[in-house]
């Protein structure tokens, strides 16, 4: 059976969507986050993520490439299909000087160093917000 559009019915609306995440320790908590993002760039919607606390090593090749979340997946497959999607991470910078990151460990990705001013510019922009 297929779905038969109205002609009438507008198209669903396209949402911005914030995803906020301050931990790495929870692989499934994680994966989640990204899987979720993932999910509504599937859909047509725009995603931003904003990385704080520990949550900042999620974007360090290390943990790309080793993360699996139980049920949620692995983390490179969902960050790939997030750049494929334009999405685009924000990572604090000062949670990120704090864990030894540097400039390095963001090239060639879609994602820069913010202050706390760049979230909440984020989340008034945003039509949703989800935290993990």
């Amino acid at each position: 059976m297929q779905a038969q559009s109205n002609p009438g019915t507008p198209p669903p609306k396209r949402l911005t969507f914030l995803i906020h995440v301050t931990q790495s320790q929870d692989p499934t908590r994680a994966a989640l986050a990204f899987l979720v993002a993932k999910t509504a760039l599937d859909e047509g919607h725009a995603v931003n993520l904003f990385l704080a606390g520990d949550g900042v090593k999620l974007l360090q090749e290390e943990t790309l490439n080793q993360l699996t979340g139980v049920g949620t997946g692995n983390l490179r497959e969902h960050y790939d299909a997030i750049v494929k999607g334009n999405g685009r991470f924000y990572l604090s910078g000062n949670s990120a000087k704090a864990r030894g990151m540097t400039p390095a460990d963001l090239q060639g990705k879609p994602a820069e160093f913010a202050l706390p001013t760049v979230l909440i510019r984020l989340a008034t922009e945003s039509d949703r917000m989800f935290t993990y």
